[in-house]
């Protein structure tokens, strides 16, 4: 007799490792990003949400854990949603 009991799923979720390999996770990323443009952001971004309702593939978006995987990542600030952050990376490339 098979078990009435439903199965248990865990959700993954695909992120950027520092190395920029992918991996799974049972925790969402925290950051979006673009892997062509090697930019990153809040998932909540105007721009890149603009660029998704325009009818842009997201082939090429990323999700990454932490602003420190992304940077680890070669992954630059926005400088649209994380306007200070891109000022500091701007200013340490001597911009």
């Amino acid at each position: 007799m098979a078990s009435s009991r439903p199965r248990k799923t865990t959700e993954t979720y695909r992120l950027l490792g520092p190395d920029g390999v992918p991996y799974e996770s049972t925790t969402p990323g925290l950051l979006g990003g673009h892997s062509r443009q090697k930019v990153y952001g809040r998932l909540d971004c105007g721009v890149a949400l603009s660029f998704l309702r325009r009818g842009f593939e997201p082939k090429f978006r990323v999700f990454f854990a932490d602003e420190a995987t992304a940077v680890a990542a070669g992954y630059r600030p926005c400088g649209a949603c994380m306007r200070a952050e891109y000022r500091a990376w701007k200013a340490a490339r001597g911009g």
